[in-house]
């Protein structure tokens, strides 16, 4: 997909470049009805007038973008974002880059973004978050020949680079551990059902629960915050069945859950263990502290950024698999009171 330039604006208005640029900055010298026939033209064809200096000098941006689809309530409050941000920045700045972040509110104003900054040149290439089955960014980006590394996977991105850990192997250790416990009436509550890292814990959750002889296991969704959080787990402990142990999808989550146990007179670990996902310093400060499931999200972040730096050097595509997460007990889980065997 060539990307239009100067030239070709001119060219299709049947003016000189010189015209162009007087158009495209505001400046005397062309009348008003070729300055708005300028304008058209480079709006339709995808042109920016930032584009032109920078496809001149043959400069690059020395900037990573990265567009997270996510309330930004909620990236204020998620500790994993922050972590892997930190991680991103501190690879980057080593390097002389810039990090552009914006959020967006969907998929389609996300692949607009990304066309935004490919016809601009504002990024040399992009991160891209909260991969999905059957993604619209990734052929998109493919399309686009814009260096990218998804953060996620196995699988489902194209030819695209990615890191990736393997959430299956840390959900079915969770589920092990809860079982050698006593447990029997295990929950999750889960994340956003249509992200695929989500998708793969389901499928885990269910897989080993199934090879177990977990019948109550069952899984229930949210969107990562603590107020759906808090509603899911009201509705799981109102149940007939109670569960004596929930898994969740992050901490924010676990510690509204933790929260809701407490109110409806329930003490964890004793009537209920809750064990949490991405390990924060939150886990640890609230009573009792969280068993969580744990890795260096700073780490991870740095080695998705070194890697597409490597892309943006010309280095071809990888796959690379990162730290699987691993599990520390602390006092949120322990025995239940009166086990089910």
């Amino acid at each position: 997909m060539k990307r239009p330039t100067i030239a070709d604006v001119a060219r299709r208005a049947g003016v000189s470049k010189g015209a162009v640029s007087y158009a495209l900055n505001g400046q005397p010298g062309v009348s008003d009805a070729t300055r708005r026939r300028i304008l058209a033209i480079a709006a339709e064809i995808g042109f920016r007038p930032s584009s032109a200096a920078r496809a001149l000098s043959g400069a690059t941006a020395k900037a990573v973008g990265l567009a997270l689809c996510r309330p930004a309530r909620i990236l204020g409050i998620e500790p994993f974002f922050m972590e892997l941000i930190s991680g991103v920045e501190a690879e980057l700045s080593a390097r002389s880059y810039a990090l552009t972040l914006q959020v967006v509110s969907d998929q389609e104003a996300e692949i607009a973004v990304y066309r935004r900054w490919w016809a601009e040149r504002r990024v040399d290439g992009v991160l891209v978050c909260d991969l999905r089955t059957d993604d619209r960014r990734v052929p998109a980006l493919e399309e686009l020949q814009l260096p990218a590394v998804v953060i996620g996977g196995p699988g489902h991105t194209g030819g695209l680079a990615s890191v990736w850990a393997d959430d299956a192997a840390a959900l079915v250790e969770t589920v092990e551990y809860l079982v050698a416990l006593g447990h029997r009436r295990i929950a999750r509550v889960g994340g956003l059902p249509s992200l695929l890292h989500t998708e793969i814990r389901t499928e885990a959750f269910t897989g080993v629960c199934r090879r177990l002889g977990l019948d109550e296991a069952t899984t229930v969704w949210s969107d990562y915050t603590g107020e759906e959080g808090a509603r899911a787990t009201r509705r799981l402990l109102s149940s007939a069945g109670r569960p004596t142990a929930v898994i969740y999808d992050n901490d924010v989550m676990a510690i509204a859950g933790l929260s809701v146990a407490q109110e409806m007179g329930l003490t964890v670990p004793a009537d209920l263990s809750i064990v949490a996902w991405d390990d924060s310093p939150l886990c640890r400060l609230v009573h009792p502290p969280l068993t969580a499931l744990g890795r260096d999200i700073p780490a991870y972040g740095a080695h998705a950024a070194r890697q597409l730096l490597a892309v943006i050097a010309g280095e071809p595509a990888a796959v690379v698999q990162d730290e699987t997460a691993h599990l520390t007990p602390r006092g949120s889980t322990a025995p239940p009171r009166t086990t089910s065997y």
